[in-house]
């Protein structure tokens, strides 16, 4: 099979990179959460100066990417579980989408709870 540009327009390779660059972007995330914890062992001032900070519209929004990137690499996660242990069907192409809405709808739900 030639490796050109048509092989990476289709739905599964798209569901590979998803789930690759949120995996990349998730672990890129933990020292910063760590960081943040560790705020809280220098004291109660920068604790809360950490906190202030996080209450920032731009770092909520942040918080939204990060259910999201979250979302895609579970949803991505179970669809190769799946993939793995269940036999190969034409629906499972319809798990993309599936995988797609699931990560979208955790999402927003998400949003809609931090108004």
């Amino acid at each position: 099979m030639k490796n050109d540009w048509r092989s990476r327009n289709h739905p599964a390779w798209w569901a590979f990179l998803v789930h690759r660059v949120s995996g990349v972007l998730l672990t890129l995330f933990l020292p910063l959460h760590f960081l943040t914890l560790a705020t809280a062992l220098q004291g109660e001032a920068r604790l809360e100066a950490t906190l202030r900070w996080i209450d920032q519209p731009i770092v909520k929004l942040g918080e939204v990417i990060l259910v999201l990137l979250l979302a895609a690499h579970m949803t991505g996660g179970i669809r190769l579980l799946m993939l793995e242990f269940m036999p190969w069907r034409d629906w499972q192409k319809s798990l993309l989408a599936v995988a797609a809405g699931l990560t979208l709808a955790v999402g927003l739900a998400f949003l809609l709870n931090l108004t």
